[in-house]
């Protein structure tokens, strides 16, 4: 038996991650990723880079996808609480354009997977949030593109507390709604 459970979402490509986590006296042991584990669950993606990024409370990253370099992403948070959102963007697929958020947090040590073709972004819940993530192709800056986390036709059901705005990067404001982009 793996030590790390793959649950596939309603939505075909995404995936809910559980680690085994071995507690003692002294702590726990918990493997973020086992390749053994991944391949049996059909997840045989090549990572080529590890990322951390660390944001405050009320910050909505997102949402981001690459056009011409796609990538899989595999996310955990280490510190602190997300909710992390994948919207499929795979013109054939009988999904496009339907999304799946999940909390992640150190508490409950579950991570993401998302396969390609999926848009990605997360808002940060607790004070601060620090996420390590893989990656199956490097960060393309001219190649990034996006869409509003509040575009109408997707409806993400974030949990942003009323009367509030969240916390964004000034290219995270300006993306073009899901109906005017095309892959």
């Amino acid at each position: 038996m793996g030590c790390i459970k793959a649950t596939q979402t309603p939505i075909e490509g995404l995936y809910v991650i559980e680690p085994t986590i071995h507690k003692d006296d002294l702590g726990y042991f918990i493997e973020t990723y086992n390749l053994k584990d991944m391949a049996e669950a059909g997840l045989k993606a090549t990572f080529v880079q590890d990322n951390q990024t660390m944001s405050i409370k009320g910050v909505l990253r997102g949402l981001h996808i690459q056009n011409k370099y796609p990538q899989e992403k595999l996310i955990r948070v280490i510190k602190g609480t997300v909710f992390d959102v994948a919207v499929d963007m795979r013109k054939n697929s009988l999904t496009y354009g339907q999304w799946f958020g999940i909390e992640l947090s150190n508490e409950n040590k579950k991570q993401f997977y998302i396969s390609k073709g999926f848009a990605h972004g997360y808002y940060v819940t607790s004070d601060i949030a620090e996420l390590c993530y893989k990656v199956t192709d490097f960060w393309h800056t001219n190649d990034e593109i996006g869409i509003p986390w509040n575009d109408p036709t997707l409806a993400i059901s974030w949990p942003i507390p009323k009367g509030t705005q969240p916390i964004m990067a000034e290219k995270d404001k300006h993306y073009s709604n899901l109906g005017r982009l095309f892959l």
